[in-house]
């Protein structure tokens, strides 16, 4: 699938900038565009893979802005992305519209920048393309407080309706104990790097080998063509070493017991299993989900179609629909396998729910504190007695 990436807001930039490392790391061809989009100057600065060019930058003659960000406030976002048209549509004219199959808009929803203006570049997107819009959206961590969640919550509930398809990235279920803030971040956007690159990119024509059971961009679309919104699971081996390629050397699963005795199929379609049970991007229930894709990258004498149709099977069980592809992406210079499982309008999310709960109690929160805050001033102002006069 050839995708033109748009990374809004300062996480959004952040992952676009990740999302081309690996792209380039894994001799991959995916995006065939990718622009930043931000109200501050400063975040558009610290991006090492996208060049300034494709960096624009919203808000400069807004008074409340200036090229500083807009203070976390997604209304105020969403305003100057209306308002900066001009910007928004240079922004577009690098985009080569008819070289791609959809849009990905990525943003993280709980400052302000990306979770306003997201939701309103995907509806101009959507109004003025036949090219599906795809969302990333990531949600903040509960350590972010309660004004990011309500930030999230109602972003959530804008770009999931302007997009074709929203998938999602809990930060919760990925934060490390030990990471400082950076780090946890910087990591967690090369998973998703991995994640989305892997999928997306299966099956597009860039030096790599082509199977007869190779995932095609129709197929990602129709899994997509769903709506609502997704999550990705993912698994892969250890590295295997070159000369064992073809036993696939030792053979083991993120900590999984060792598989290096078992036969290919056996050990394809285990790690398809391995994938789903183990961190989706979003944690849900995994049979809520309507349709699924099911794709195996790596050396091509490691990939077992025997395995993948073995698979598909499984997972077919597991969400009790029929609506399941699978296909297979050969790299031949990879030295690991992985099996990525997009799964598609998936209605069950205890982190959405979870977020719009204390977004709701947010919004609670502000309304009771501004209803009290004017009394407590005019207290703090007036003496007991109210006996002095104002100057």
């Amino acid at each position: 699938m050839k995708l033109a990436v748009i990374g809004f807001g300062n996480a959004g930039g952040k992952i676009t900038d990740k999302l081309l490392e690996f792209e380039r790391d894994t001799d991959r061809d995916l995006i065939r565009s990718a622009i930043a989009v931000n109200s501050a100057r400063v975040d558009l600065a610290r991006l090492e893979n996208l060049p300034e060019q494709h960096q624009f930058l919203i808000g400069q003659t807004d008074e409340r802005v200036k090229g500083h960000g807009v203070g976390s406030d997604p209304d105020l976002g969403a305003e100057i992305t209306r308002q900066d048209r001009y910007e928004i549509d240079r922004a577009l004219d690098v985009v080569p519209v008819y070289e791609i199959d959809a849009f990905l808009i990525v943003a993280g929803l709980g400052g302000g920048t990306g979770s306003g203006g997201a939701p309103a570049l995907a509806q101009e997107l959507h109004d003025r393309f036949d090219e599906p819009v795809y969302g990333l959206g990531v949600f903040p961590s509960t350590d972010e407080g309660g004004r990011a969640a309500l930030n999230a919550a109602r972003s959530f509930k804008s770009f999931g309706a302007a997009t074709s398809n929203l998938i999602a990235f809990d930060n919760d279920a990925w934060r490390g104990s030990g990471d400082s803030v950076e780090g946890s971040y910087d990591r967690t956007n090369r998973e998703i790097a991995k994640r989305v690159v892997t999928l997306l990119a299966a099956g597009e024509v860039d030096g790599s080998t082509i199977s007869e059971n190779a995932m095609d961009s129709s197929d990602v679309r129709r899994t997509m063509e769903t709506g609502g919104v997704s999550t990705i699971a993912y698994a892969e081996t250890e590295d295997i070493p070159s000369a064992n390629k073809g036993l696939l050397g030792r053979f083991r699963q993120n900590g999984s017991p060792d598989l290096a005795e078992t036969d290919p199929a056996t050990k394809v379609n285990g790690l398809i299993r391995q994938a789903v049970q183990s961190r989706l991007t979003c944690p849900a229930d995994v049979r809520s989900a309507e349709r699924s894709l099911i794709v195996l990258s790596g050396p091509p004498e490691a990939l077992s179609r025997k395995g993948i149709e073995s698979g598909r099977r499984w997972l077919e069980q597991q969400t009790g629909s029929v609506e399941v592809l699978s296909g297979d992406d050969p790299r031949p210079n990879a030295n690991s396998l992985s099996a990525v499982v997009l799964l598609s309008n998936v209605t069950d999310v205890g982190p959405i729910e979870t977020l719009q709960e204390l977004g709701v109690a947010a919004k609670e929160n502000i309304k009771n504190q501004e209803s009290t805050r004017e009394e407590e001033i005019q207290d703090l102002l007036t003496d007991s007695q109210d006996s002095l006069d104002p100057v």
